[in-house]
Order: C-alpha cells, then sequence, then structure tokens
C-alpha cells in the first residue's frame, strides 16, 4: 500500500469531510462540499486551497558561477527583485522534467517552487547541474496557501494589511504573517486574481483556521482546481507535460529564452530545425460530455493524436480538453472526433483560454 506524505492540514480536510486521494505521493483533499459548488465559489468570491504539498528550494549564491544561470530555459540573474518567473527544468532532449517558478528573493538568493511528485527528482537534477553556491530543501519546513477568486484580495486586506494590495500580478512581497517571515506572491493556477502565501509550515493551520472564518471564503479541493485550471488553458505536469513532452510541442516556446543557454537547448533548436511532429492542441466538444485522458483524436476515420485533459467546464457549458496532435490538425475550426471504447464526441479546435472572464488581472 502506498505511504503517502501529509501536509499540516490533513487533519482539517477530514474534519470538514473532505474527499481524500492520493495525488503526487500525498494525500489531498479532492472535494469539500463538491467540485462544481468550489469552481463556483472560486469564479465568484474566494476559493482556499491547501497547496503545502508543492517543492521549494532556495539557492544563494552567484547564479552564473554556480551554474543556476544554465538550469533553467530562463534567465535567473535577469528577475527583478520581488519578482518571479516562469520556464522549466529540461532533460538532454528536451525533454520536459519540469515546469516551475523561481522567486528573486535577493541580488543572490532565490526560491524554486516545483511540482510535489517531481520535487525529490528536481533537487537530484539541479543540484548535480551546480558547481557552488548553497543549495537547500525546504519542502518539509515550509507551508503554502492559496487564496484564489475576485474577492482574494479584499480578504487578504482585511486579514494581512494594506501592503497586499499594492501587489502587482508576478510579483511578491515578504511580511510578517500570524509573526513569522513569509511570502506573499500575486499568482496562482485557476485564471481569477490570487494570491499564494509561502509560511513557516508550523504556522499553516492557523492561518487556514483565520481564512476560513471569513463567510467569503471557503475550501476548495483539487478537483475543482482542474477544473479551474483547464478552463484557461494552463498544462498539468504528469498529464499535458512530461519528460517526453518539449516546450515546443506543448506551445510553450514563449517561456524558452533561446538567447541564452541551458541544457536542452541543442535538441529543442533541432526539433525546430526539422519540425515537429505533434502539436498541442485545444477543442471544444459539442455537447455535455467531458472528453478523458488519453481519448483518441480521430480525423476522417483516422487516429491523429491523443487528448491528456478533458473536463466539463461549467463557465462554457460543455466539454473542453487538450491534447496533442498532429500538426496538420491544428487549425482553427478543424473537426475531429473524440473516441474511446463506445464513447464518441464530435469536437472543434479552438484558441485558449476556452474562458476568458476571469479576474486573473484586475
Amino acid at each position: 500500500m502506498e505511504s503517502l506524505q501529509q501536509t499540516p492540514l490533513c487533519s482539517r480536510h477530514r474534519e470538514l469531510k473532505a474527499l481524500m486521494a492520493p495525488f503526487g505521493g500525498w494525500d489531498m483533499p479532492i472535494q469539500y462540499e463538491g467540485i462544481i459548488a468550489e469552481h463556483a465559489w472560486c469564479r465568484s468570491k474566494a476559493a482556499l486551497f491547501d497547496i503545502c504539498h508543492m517543492g521549494e528550494f532556495i539557492f544563494q549564491g552567484d547564479f552564473e558561477a554556480a551554474g543556476l544561470e544554465d538550469v533553467f530555459t530562463f534567465s535567473i540573474k535577469t528577475i527583478p527583485l520581488g519578482r518571479s518567473r516562469y520556464g522549466f527544468l529540461l532533460n538532454e532532449q528536451g525533454g520536459i522534467i519540469d515546469d516551475l517558478i523561481v522567486f528573486r528573493l535577493a541580488e543572490d538568493k532565490v526560491m524554486i517552487v516545483t511540482n510535489a511528485a517531481t520535487a525529490d527528482n528536481d533537487f537530484a537534477v539541479i543540484r548535480a547541474r551546480l558547481s557552488g553556491g548553497s543549495f537547500t530543501n525546504i519542502t518539509a519546513a515550509t507551508g503554502k496557501l492559496d487564496i484564489q477568486g475576485p474577492l482574494a484580495r479584499e480578504v487578504l486586506v482585511d486579514v494581512l494589511g494594506e501592503q497586499v494590495a499594492a501587489i502587482p500580478y508576478f510579483k511578491f512581497i515578504t511580511m510578517q504573517v500570524l509573526g513569522s517571515d513569509a511570502i506573499v506572491s500575486r499568482t496562482g493556477y485557476t485564471g481569477e486574481l490570487g494570491y499564494e502565501i509561502f509560511l513557516p509550515a508550523e504556522k499553516t493551520a492557523e492561518l487556514w483556521d483565520l481564512l476560513l472564518r471569513d463567510e467569503r471564503v471557503k475550501p476548495a479541493g483539487l478537483g475543482a482546481r482542474d477544473v479551474l485550471r483547464l478552463e484557461v488553458g494552463y498544462s498539468l505536469y504528469g498529464s499535458d507535460i512530461d519528460e517526453t513532452t518539449t516546450p515546443l510541442e506543448a506551445g510553450l516556446e514563449g517561456f524558452v529564452n533561446f538567447d541564452k543557454n541551458f541544457i536542452g537547448k541543442e535538441a529543442l533548436l533541432k526539433q525546430k530545425g526539422a519540425g515537429l511532429t505533434r502539436k498541442k492542441v485545444a477543442f471544444e466538444v459539442i455537447g455535455r460530455r467531458s472528453p478523458r485522458h488519453h481519448y483518441e483524436i480521430d480525423f476522417a476515420g483516422q487516429a491523429v493524436g491523443s487528448v491528456t485533459s478533458g473536463v466539463f467546464s461549467p463557465m462554457l457549458g460543455g466539454g473542453v480538453g487538450i491534447g496533442f496532435v498532429k500538426p496538420d490538425y491544428t487549425t482553427i475550426g478543424t473537426s475531429f472526433t473524440i473516441r474511446h471504447e463506445r464513447v464518441s464526441m464530435e469536437a472543434t479546435v479552438c484558441e485558449l483560454p476556452f474562458f476568458k472572464g476571469g479576474s486573473l488581472r484586475s
């Protein structure tokens, strides 16, 4: 039987009668009241997510001399203080070991935030590529709560103070939260106005309880989070991207800086030169059925790709999904059929995001 790690909030989730399930090696809440209700609350008010399972590392030292500058697909040294940057850790073949965010804490210090299931491997890979500096895994000591939704700013201002209101998108501040050093970042994974709060693990439950005392806030699980992220077209590691997928195939070339060195660059340049054999595609289903991971994508009776993520979108009132197909079938408006055993549904290629009405940049 799988031995699962637990976040500092595991007992809180069970008190709230959450449906728990394994995710990335952790025992995590999938839903409380229900996925649709939690999704609606996040889109209209403020939802609170336990994201303590994510990985956090600290690097301190000379970014270039230690080799950190060459580790990711983006530049570390050009991240302004108080800002964060999204991108990839790649293997030699250009495959995505992980997608992650780096926070510039000081001139010589950054925090690297990774996915849960990949955290241990990420730490080992990055450490092996460094030739100096201090590199520490602070995951166990770090708690992380995400509050997302159009009322998230109002809630946090009431709880943490006016300084939160001035944080622009993809910026963060360091401040005292419940008497401890914390990072409050205006980032998230839902397409709504939101904040990620990093604080000592032992303070997480206290902040969770404090935020849930506000009637504008309700807890939300990973089920709602998955619907929210897919409605705005965000990729999920392990489903839409992995070590066999390159950023070029995944339509994420914008997060790759080819003007710098990084491991995997030669493979990506070679792939660009040769041309892609598959590309990410977004599609809407005609009707309310949900496409699922690994369903086949057919065109004129021939298999041309497969689905990597799909859900019923409450905001659109129908099924939406993303997958990978041969490049010839990615033109907007192209129609194809999603199949699995006796399941069949018609779909049309569309642009991302599916849902464009979020409060993300409010």
